[in-house]
């Protein structure tokens, strides 16, 4: 068997944790577990070959180091007669992959959102405490601690390694936690750069894990779909300084046609199937986008109709501002701004950086230029992204 091993650890270690969990329990013991199996196999594979059934290998070894972990501490705790109860019974390897068991478990909904992505990216997307603690600016320290009290409220909760019950209104939550994934890699929130390609990819990974897994869910699909369109616009997204370039100034020849394609495709088929839903209007709105030549052929009036569609179906004020910018650019600034000020006072946003610098937009498309020079400097200092203060504070010296 051939192919990279980095790569082929990474997909299969989810898997492996899942294996371990619907077996033995004990999810933080068997992550453990399955991180030494993982090294061992990084250390071995070189050498010796990628043996003909790695998953059952890394389950094989990964068991071992298990019921080795679980017996030293059960002896810690005097109860080594429970041991006996939590060795494997026949061969644990099977052919069910527990990865997206893995991901509902992750996104418990006893846990916080921050909570949710961090357990997610460690036991379902193989990234290590640090890199986690790297892409969200905190100390590695911090996110032990995150992760560490995030399995333990799992544990505690009793929830059983199964699919749950609740498994349709769960979706919308490991939805969730994907795009959010994706989109704090996307345009990071904080920092110095504008985007951390690898969180971004490791949403996007997820998200395609997801559509293999539940090939006949529409709303996995269009998230799937929303992702790959709007990376596609990554590689003209910042300038050579690493400086914001908004959609209108981008160069589209830049953009990555495979993968519109590949979104456009999948919307296409996904949209006539029904119902529709948040992420496949999105997905939408993000291939009309990606379709358009030019930023001056782009269909307003369209993009219009589905947020239309889209506020009909969810209350998320970041959509209404959306909806306000196609409106500004459909029927013109004063229509925007009108629609603007029935939405600016929404608690959810009313401190936005991103209220403020759709405003600011606005006011320069009317041709107020001192109120659109205020508005700039208000989002700029409003934001903690480096790259958007540069960006603001560059329109607003402009004006």
């Amino acid at each position: 068997m051939s192919g990279a091993p980095d790569e082929l650890l990474r997909g299969l270690a989810p898997q492996v944790l899942g294996a371990l969990v619907r077996r033995f329990g004990h999810f933080d013991t068997a992550e453990d577990a399955v991180q030494e199996a993982v090294l061992a196999a990084a250390q071995q594979w070189p050498v010796d070959g990628v043996p003909d059934s790695p998953r059952g290998w890394l389950i094989t070894v990964a068991s071992r180091r298990l019921t080795d972990l679980l017996r030293r501490e059960q002896a810690r705790q005097r109860r080594e007669d429970r041991v006996a109860a939590w060795a494997p019974q026949g061969d644990p390897v099977g052919d069910t992959d527990d990865t997206l068991v893995l991901l509902f478990l992750c996104c418990h909904p006893s846990l916080s959102p921050a909570s949710q992505i961090a357990l997610t990216l460690r036991a379902v997307g193989g990234l290590t405490t640090a890199e986690i603690a790297r892409a969200f600016l905190v100390p590695e320290a911090t996110m032990t601690r995150r992760i560490t009290r995030a399995k333990t409220t799992v544990q505690d909760s009793g929830a059983r390694f199964t699919m749950p019950a609740d498994r349709d209104e769960r979706l919308g939550a490991v939805l969730k936690v994907v795009y959010l994934i994706f989109n704090e890699g996307y345009t990071s929130t904080t920092g110095p750069s504008l985007q951390r390609v690898e969180l971004a990819a490791e949403g996007i990974r997820l998200a395609r894990m997801l559509h293999r897994l539940l090939p006949d869910d529409a709303e996995v699909a269009g998230l799937l779909a929303l992702l790959l369109l709007t990376d596609a616009r990554r590689p003209a997204r910042t300038g050579p300084l690493g400086e914001l370039v908004p959609m209108a100034e981008q160069d589209r020849s830049l953009w990555i046609p495979e993968l519109i394609r590949e979104g456009v495709a999948l919307i296409t088929a996904t949209l006539p199937r029904g119902p529709v839903g948040p992420y496949q209007l999105q997905a939408a709105i993000a291939a009309v986008h990606d379709e358009s030549p030019t930023a001056e052929e782009t269909d307003w009036p369209q993009i219009v109709a589905l947020y239309e569609v889209l506020l009909g179906l969810t209350d998320n004020p970041m959509v209404a501002l959306n909806h306000v910018v196609a409106v500004a650019m459909a029927r013109g600034p004063d229509a925007g701004l009108a629609l603007l000020g029935s939405i600016e006072h929404d608690q959810r946003i009313a401190g936005d950086h991103r209220l403020s610098a759709v405003r600011a937009h606005l006011l320069e498309m009317s041709g107020d230029a001192p109120g659109a020079r205020t508005a700039y400097e208000e989002a700029a200092s409003r934001t903690t992204s480096v790259p958007q203060q540069r960006y603001l504070r560059a329109r607003a010296a402009k004006l």
